[in-house]
C-alpha cells in the first residue's frame, strides 16, 4: 500500500502525463477540459456529461465536430481526472478542517 506522498506523487505524474504528455488534442484543450472552463458545444456538453451525468452520454453526444476519435477520448479523460481531482482535494481540505476541529485547544 502505498503512503499519502507516494499516492500524491502518483497522482501528480498522472495529472501531468495527461495535460502535457503526447496526445492529439492540444495540451490548451486538454487543460480547459481539465479545468472544466473555456470549452464550448458541443464539447462543453459532453464533459459536463462526463462529470455530472455520464448516465446519459449518448452515441451523438460522442460525435464532437471538429474532433477526432482519439482526442475526443483524451479530453473525456481529462475531465474525468479533473472533476475528482477537484473531489478529492475537497474531501482531503474537509477532513484537515475536521481534524484541526477536534484537536485540542481548538477555539470554536
Amino acid at each position: 500500500m502505498l503512503d499519502d506522498d507516494a499516492k500524491r506523487v502518483a497522482h501528480r505524474a498522472l495529472v501531468d502525463r495527461i495535460l502535457t504528455g503526447d496526445g492529439r488534442a492540444s495540451t490548451e484543450q486538454r487543460t480547459r477540459a481539465f479545468n472544466n472552463e473555456g470549452l464550448v458545444p458541443p464539447l462543453s456538453t459532453l464533459l459536463s456529461k462526463v462529470t455530472c451525468t455520464p448516465v446519459r452520454i449518448s452515441e451523438a453526444d460522442l460525435t464532437v465536430a471538429g474532433c477526432t476519435e482519439d482526442e475526443v477520448f483524451e479530453l473525456v479523460i481529462c475531465a474525468a481526472v479533473g472533476h475528482s481531482t477537484r473531489l478529492y482535494e475537497a474531501g482531503l481540505a474537509a477532513l484537515a478542517e475536521a481534524i484541526s476541529e477536534e484537536a485540542p485547544g481548538h477555539a470554536s
